[in-house]
């Protein structure tokens, strides 16, 4: 979901409205107002004012589904960064995963249990209010609603709840979260294209109503491209999961001598590389002394110039790294947590084997995908430092070292 506007927070969670949302909001008021105005006691300006509390109402209706996906998530640790309500409904912004499939299926049910919650509720207080009254007809309407949003939610595929209660149900089952995204993204893509031909039927047979079966078309298209997007990222996690950091490493480092004064570093190594320059490391005598960072130097006067590049390298065993044998899923983690650029890969003997950075991850994940990525985005992505749009490997990485150590 793109970024909308914010009109409150609620528990501490931003509101965030799509510009979708209020071409919905339109639609549903302005349907409501015209089948209310061919019952008898709604004139026009009654039939629009409850026409547009009805929508309102379904809208508050699904901020409270959502609002029990995130509460849930909050109470096991996982932030929420928001709340969006879009033309298809609404979708909570959350951190992460759950760490285990209980917690899944909890989080996944919260909101299906707070919609049938309302169901009862509304029926309930239909029953007590004066029959042929705006509020009696608004609680009958919304009490079936938030029925049909429960069940409809529970269908089993992505990107429903249904498809993350089956993708706990098959992560229990097969030890794989891997395998319960899967599977949960197949069924989710299954369901679209059910959803589009009974669609493309509905309107072939009546298209007086082509506005629902167009209506349904839409909301099978959603599901279908949400769950694809699933299935890639399943895919993406499974290559994450079979590579080391030696398999996404490069060469891409300098060894500079640790006599070195910081003037002749400067003008015989850095001024020659490029934007983004290599990484550097001081050695003497066949040791490793450290690595060099640039910024240190730079932010030493220049008078001060005539010492060794020894004097301010970095030792080894405190600088930021990972094992070449370790999953590059560490990598991917330390890097972010850390907030680095880079991170250099050291060898079983603890000397640098190689250097890693996010262009170099995409690189290796795109290799084993067979996927081509050209060298002018891998060239973008190591100088700004950031994944490209839709690739979520910190999140992929986090799910992949949880379900290691759990």
């Amino acid at each position: 979901m793109r970024a909308g506007w914010r009109v409150g927070s609620i528990f501490g969670i931003p509101l965030l409205v799509d510009s979708s949302w209020f071409l919905i909001l339109g639609l549903f008021t302005y349907s409501n107002s015209l089948m209310l105005q061919q019952s008898p006691g709604y004139p026009a300006g009654v039939a629009w004012i409850t026409g547009l509390g009805l929508a309102l109402a379904l809208f508050g209706s699904v901020l409270l589904h959502e609002l029990g996906h995130s509460l849930t998530a909050r109470s096991q640790g996982i932030g929420v960064n928001s709340i969006t309500l879009f033309l298809f409904g609404g979708i909570a912004s959350i951190d992460r995963e759950s760490k285990t499939p209980g917690q899944m299926f909890q989080v996944a049910i919260a909101g299906p249990a707070v919609s049938f919650a309302l169901f009862l509720l509304l029926a309930g207080a239909a029953q007590v209010l004066p029959t042929d009254t705006p509020l009696h007809l608004i609680a009958t309407r919304l009490s079936a609603i938030n029925l049909v949003l429960a069940l409809f939610n529970l269908i089993p595929g992505l990107p429903l709840d249904g498809g993350q209660v089956l993708k706990a149900a098959v992560w229990k089952l097969t030890g794989s979260r891997i395998q319960g995204m899967r599977w949960a993204a197949r069924s989710g893509q299954t369901l679209g294209w059910f959803g589009i031909a009974l669609a493309v039927m509905a309107y072939i047979q009546s298209p007086a109503g082509s506005i629902n079966a167009i209506w349904l078309g839409l909301i099978a298209w959603f599901i279908l491209s949400n769950a694809r997007a699933y299935s890639r990222v399943s895919d993406v996690q499974e290559a994450v999961g079979k590579l080391t950091a030696a398999d996404a490493m490069t060469r891409e480092f300098r060894v500079v001598d640790a006599d070195l004064s910081l003037e002749r570093f400067i003008s015989d190594y850095v001024q020659q590389e490029k934007a983004y320059p290599p990484a550097f490391y001081a050695a003497s005598e066949g040791r490793y002394r450290g690595q060099v960072l640039v910024e240190d130097v730079q932010q030493i006067e220049r008078s001060q110039w005539n010492q060794t590049l020894q004097e301010i390298a970095h030792p080894l065993t405190e600088i930021p790294s990972v094992a070449e044998a370790s999953p590059l899923s560490d990598a991917i983690s330390k890097l972010e947590t850390e907030t680095l650029k880079r991170i250099t890969v050291l060898s079983p003997a603890g000397a640098v084997a190689g250097v890693l950075d996010r262009g170099d991850i995409v690189r290796a994940v795109a290799k084993q995908l067979n996927v081509p990525v050209p060298d002018a985005l891998i060239t973008r992505i190591k100088e700004e430092g950031v994944y490209p749009p839709g690739l979520p490997l910190p999140a992929i990485a986090t799910s992949l070292n949880e379900d290691r150590n759990g």
